[in-house]
């Protein structure tokens, strides 16, 4: 599976912005995917989940009620919509594919089995 990340850019705070991961292959549904993202000098971070199916999704505690995953599995793209950004969202964003079933695991990097690139978001004060 490729992986593809997009949509990032530079947005004030308080503003919104939509990412988008764009897989390759057929079997896209097969996958959970993930977001994660890595301020510059610090460690990657858990920021959403969503299940193969795209019924459940998960969050951490930074963005919960500010951002939305939600996956096109028609389109093999997942999307990640940000809301009331605030500076400290400003990081490169990573999408990632998981082929685990165990949802226990979806916020930590090592259930991931591919990565796309990253796409920088930048959120102005």
């Amino acid at each position: 599976v490729q992986l593809q990340a997009s949509g990032g850019g530079l947005v004030q705070a308080g503003g919104s912005l939509r990412l988008s991961c764009a897989a390759s292959g057929r079997t896209f549904s097969s996958y959970a995917m993930g977001w994660f993202r890595q301020a510059p000098g610090k460690e990657r971070d858990f920021v959403a989940a969503i299940s193969r199916t795209g019924i459940t999704t998960y969050y951490g505690d930074s963005v919960k009620g500010r951002f939305t995953i939600s996956r096109d599995n028609a389109k093999n793209t997942v999307y990640l919509q940000m809301s009331v950004l605030k500076p400290e969202d400003t990081a490169a964003y990573f999408c990632a594919a998981t082929s685990r079933s165990y949802s226990g695991s979806y916020h930590l990097q090592t259930a991931y089995d591919y990565w796309g690139q990253g796409t920088l978001v930048t959120v102005s004060s």
